[in-house]
């Protein structure tokens, strides 16, 4: 069997499994998380929430998916039709091919690319139009709108989180994903991940990726109230759904981004506990939960409150924390705390 697997074949077979095993994984959590984010709101509520539809209404998920891939699809009469399929399958596939440079482990990564943090940042900025083309072949006002707020909103919060990661990308020395894990290391456990030297901005980036990815309070590209359900009010069946989907895989994107630069990633909390993938994906769940919290308790902005804390205050705060951090990383500061590439991460 090595023998096939150092072949072209053979390369091309591992390469596939592997690409399976990271769909697979995606797309099963990806039920849960929508069951989760709907109980989590429930809760908040008051109310029950999914709990019908199998044991403790696990299987709800399940039911909508199907629900959703059965019924008729729908496309206006004035709308441009290859455009208006194409816009919801570019959202997904990219959303989907971010997580080619995740790793979950040492070693368990599909792509463990040197500029992986750039892949992220090429293939991120391209979801944008995804959303500007569905509302734009939609031939409505209102998704268009949507669209255009979308447009508008997503690159604002790209620049402020372009400017966070930059300051771990100072602190490490490399833009590998694995590497800034490991720079992460230390026998003190969970004081030794980069939440504590870069605390200020972790607030910010968790709030930048709540913009970034249109969830509460910053869902105004779908804001019901104004402009129906935004760039979404022309889609339904399969293509909805395909929209629905590629919006929480962003997300639970950012949970795993967040694990990384800040959270440690794999790493235990305490040096006593061996490292692992059980601890990445703790992680990432406990951040989908904050996520689905946010939604649940905190009211919707106005739009130009959130352009203007876009670009008034992230941005500022983000680009004078690169300054100070590469500041603290030339002159070893604190020891090093904010150069761990120059004492051997």
């Amino acid at each position: 069997m090595s023998n096939f697997l150092a072949t072209g074949p053979g390369m091309l077979f591992l390469i596939v499994i592997q690409c399976l095993g990271i769909i697979g994984f995606v797309m099963i959590s990806l039920l849960f998380l929508v069951y989760s984010d709907r109980k989590i709101w429930a809760a908040v509520q008051m109310r029950r929430g999914p709990n019908v539809v199998g044991v403790w209404g696990l299987l709800q998920s399940v039911a909508d998916a199907l629900k959703y891939v059965l019924k008729e699809i729908v496309i206006p009469a004035g709308a441009d039709k290859t455009v208006f399929i194409l816009a919801p399958l570019l959202s997904f596939v990219l959303a989907m091919m971010l997580w080619a440079v995740i790793p979950f482990n040492p070693g368990w990564v599909l792509a463990d690319i040197n500029v992986a943090i750039l892949y992220v940042f090429a293939i991120g900025s391209l979801e944008v139009y995804g959303v500007i083309m569905g509302g734009w072949a939609s031939n409505s006002k209102y998704p268009f709108l949507g669209a255009l707020r979308s447009a508008a909103q997503m690159i604002s919060y790209e620049v402020s989180i372009g400017l966070i990661i930059i300051g771990v990308v100072i602190s490490t020395g490399s833009l590998n994903f694995s590497d800034i894990v490991i720079a992460q290391q230390g026998n003190l456990g969970f004081l030794n991940w980069y939440w504590l030297p870069h605390f200020p901005m972790v607030i910010l980036f968790f709030v930048s990726a709540l913009a970034e990815t249109n969830r509460p309070p910053f869902d105004l590209p779908e804001a019901e109230s104004e402009l129906v359900a935004g760039y979404q009010v022309e889609y339904s069946s399969t293509p909805f759904l395909l929209f629905m989907a590629g919006e929480y895989i962003a997300i639970f994107l950012m949970c795993a981004l967040i694990s990384l630069l800040f959270f440690g990633g794999w790493l235990s909390p305490f040096p006593f506990l061996p490292d692992g993938a059980h601890w990445m994906i703790i992680k990432m769940a406990f951040f989908f939960f904050m996520f689905s919290m946010v939604k649940a308790v905190v009211p919707r902005y106005r739009y130009d409150q959130l352009m203007r804390l876009g670009w008034k205050v992230f941005l500022p705060l983000s680009l004078g924390w690169v300054v100070i951090v590469a500041f603290l990383a030339k002159f070893e500061v604190f020891g090093g705390l904010y150069a761990r590439w120059v004492i051997g991460a």
